[in-house]
């Protein structure tokens, strides 16, 4: 099973809050990543954070100490708790998942191969 499907995006309020959720089966070895990327309108794709089988983690600059990822194994999920929300966060935001990636660094986006279809994150007053 390859598929990774997220949820949870949707509309928030700046300085409001949001969990994204990513169920990504096969993905359950210690060297195997999970990324969230995220791309907002006329802008390039860009990573955000990362967590790997071993709890190796990396966040983007621009959401270190606003954004957490964790991950629950029983459930096969990873997730994207992100607080202190602002317009710039606006954007779709995927899971991507990648193979013997143990160091999980974010910013090398074409090491993750495997693409949920995103889902919509709103940041507006």
């Amino acid at each position: 099973q390859l598929q990774l499907v997220e949820s949870g995006g949707g509309l928030v309020q700046p300085g409001g809050s949001l969990r994204l959720s990513c169920v990504a089966p096969g993905f359950t070895k210690n060297a195997d990543a999970i990324g969230w990327f995220r791309q907002a309108p006329g802008k390039e794709r860009e990573g955000v954070s990362c967590i790997s089988g071993i709890g190796i983690r990396d966040y983007a600059d621009s959401v270190k100490g606003r954004f957490t990822i964790s991950r629950d194994n029983a459930k096969n999920t990873v997730y994207l708790q992100m607080n202190s929300l602002k317009p710039e966060d606006t954007g779709v935001y995927y899971c991507a998942a990648a193979r013997s990636f143990l160091q999980c660094v974010v910013g090398r986006t074409q090491r993750y191969t495997y693409w949920g279809q995103g889902t919509q994150v709103t940041v507006s007053s």
